[in-house]
């Protein structure tokens, strides 16, 4: 990479890192996952910058439509993290500024912290997966008393 394009880095260098090292900073393999609850989390954080006055009502009709249309194409798989994006936070944010451009897209950015934006969508993604575990855990509970009805008179070995 020899370009910040799409890079959190930037500004005061003259070249892109190593190879090895951009390589080591991309995480869109892995964190690709967050990408709906990131736009859930930008719709939400639009919101509030609405609600503290830092967007028009206006520019708060145009993100949260860049921003559903971002989230339809992610589910359909239209649009995808591009090389040159480090993560899904950057591949999202370049997605919704293709959508409506970089004055109105730009505007997200305010008041954002890269860590709360992480530790909020983790503990989005870990409440959907305990969701998802409990109900497979209740479908187990389901077909071992659908077995035990169906089969009244077997013996089972039970310990306490």
């Amino acid at each position: 990479m020899s370009t910040n394009e799409g890079s959190l880095w930037g500004g005061r260098f003259a070249g892109g890192p190593a190879p090895a090292l951009a390589a080591l900073s991309k995480s869109t393999h892995f964190d690709w996952v967050l990408a709906p609850y990131d736009i859930q989390a930008s719709v939400a954080h639009a919101r509030v910058l609405r609600k503290a006055g830092l967007l028009t009502e206006e520019q708060l009709g145009a993100l949260v439509e860049g921003l559903e249309q971002l989230g339809r194409d992610v589910a359909s798989g239209a649009f995808v993290p591009a090389d040159t994006d480090e993560d899904v936070h950057g591949a999202l944010e370049r997605g919704l500024i293709e959508r409506v451009g970089p004055d109105i897209g730009g505007r997200l950015r305010a008041g954002r912290s890269r860590n709360d934006q992480v530790a909020t969508l983790f503990r989005m993604w870990l409440r959907d997966a305990a969701g998802r575990i409990s109900e497979a855990v209740l479908d187990v509970v389901q077909a071992l008393a659908d077995q035990a009805g169906a089969h009244p008179d077997a013996i089972m070995p039970g310990k306490t």
